[in-house]
């Protein structure tokens, strides 16, 4: 192998190690008694961009495990999505409660 070439495979390892991701965050949608399954499923589709289709297998998740997940984001659109989606809720008078946390992929998610 040329000098070259193993200069060539260092300098592009040592970039990949130096490249830093911003932390990504999953939203959750916590579920209540009172929130009805339609209004989650238009807000789910209005403030996070899902089908009608995966709009009520989220709703359904949440219902059966008590939350679902609704998506991966930045931390800035995650925060931006709770307050529209808490705020569209609030309008309608309803509880509903949204939550995020860290999301910490493998390697190989990236």
């Amino acid at each position: 192998m040329s000098t070259q070439t193993q200069q060539q495979r260092q300098t592009s390892t040592s970039l990949r190690e130096k490249v830093h991701y911003p932390t990504r965050y999953i939203v959750f949608i916590i579920n209540d008694d009172f929130t009805t399954f339609e209004f989650v499923v238009k807000l789910l589709m209005e403030v996070f961009d899902k089908s009608e289709s995966e709009g009520w297998t989220i709703a359904c998740q949440t219902n059966d495990e008590g939350k679902g997940i609704v998506g991966i984001y930045t931390k800035d659109i995650a925060l931006t999505k709770i307050r529209k989606a808490t705020a569209m809720a609030r309008e309608e008078g309803f509880p509903l409660k949204l939550d995020m946390e860290p999301y910490m992929p493998f390697d190989d998610d990236l």
